[in-house]
């Protein structure tokens, strides 16, 4: 699909703010409070580690602040990777063609299983993260070494940029980064070529179950229901079925809210689950 570049460009910039990153300094030591230990191991209660997989222009430590230390204290093993980098452009990653970074996806995977000595690994994914994984599920071999996909306002079929040009210019630090197309933008649109190829024939592939948390207030992935999948082993569910007064948009349903983040814990342990309400935010 073509996008006349004034469209181009703003599509940059809002994707920036609406995945919002604030990237931690370049000189600042990365502290990731417990996660990315390649020398953890799986417990009986927890024997899968999960690999958190980061929005367009997030990064493996700074899309995670939240998420990361709430799993690592609840006894898993956690992981982050940076994916879809382009040359010269520092922390903002997620850029580059999806099939490419579904690539790096199953590189990575198969680092964690080897350090961890595990099976099958569980995918929690932010945005593009919670849709890209399901390329690696359906084109790299991932379905054999994947139990549990979660998306949180996963962009699964596109988004159609409803409101973007709203956010125009809220996010320069990201900006002038971004002179030229990205791919890993484009591909994100309805009807790209990667979104068809990826939907044909189904959303899922047997033996993974699949979780989407969406919002209702997603000012990027609209409508925000474009991110449910069709499929017998698939879980959608709506925020604000959970609780009616989260407000969470695009941004905080992957950084900071806790009721996502506790109903992303039941996906993972299904079979220690509990309900998840207003109350999940304490």
């Amino acid at each position: 699909m073509k996008l006349r570049w004034s469209r181009a460009l703003t599509l940059l910039s809002s994707l920036a703010l609406a995945l919002g990153v604030t990237p931690a300094s370049a000189e600042a030591p990365v502290v990731t409070s417990g996660w990315n230990n390649f020398s953890c191991t799986p417990s009986a209660e927890h024997p899968r580690p999960v690999v958190l997989v980061h929005g367009t222009l997030g990064n493996s430590v700074d899309n995670w602040l939240g998420l990361a230390p709430y799993l690592v204290a609840r006894g898993y093993c956690v992981f982050s990777l940076d994916y879809g980098e382009l040359p010269g452009v520092p922390l903002f990653h997620g850029l580059g063609p999806v099939d490419a970074s579904a690539r790096q996806l199953a590189a990575y995977v198969d680092k964690v299983l080897a350090a961890t000595g595990a099976h099958k690994a569980d995918l929690v994914g932010h945005s593009q993260g919670g849709m890209m994984p399901r390329v690696y599920l359906k084109f790299y071999g991932g379905a054999d070494k994947v139990n549990t996909l979660v998306g949180l306002a996963p962009d699964n079929h596109g988004t159609d940029l409803d409101g973007l040009t709203r956010l125009l210019d809220h996010f320069p630090d990201a900006k002038k980064y971004l002179g030229t197309l990205t791919p890993g933008l484009t591909d994100q649109i309805v009807g790209s070529d990667v979104l068809n190829r990826l939907n044909a024939g189904g959303d899922t592939v047997p033996g993974v179950h699949y979780t989407v948390i969406a919002t209702e207030h997603d000012e990027v992935v609209t409508p925000y229901r474009s991110g449910f999948l069709d499929g017998p082993d698939v879980h959608n569910v709506v925020l604000q079925d959970l609780c009616p007064v989260d407000l969470s948009e695009h941004v905080a349903i992957g950084l900071t809210d806790r009721i996502a983040f506790h109903e992303t814990a039941n996906a993972l342990d299904p079979a220690h689950a509990t309900p998840t309400t207003c109350a999940s935010a304490g």
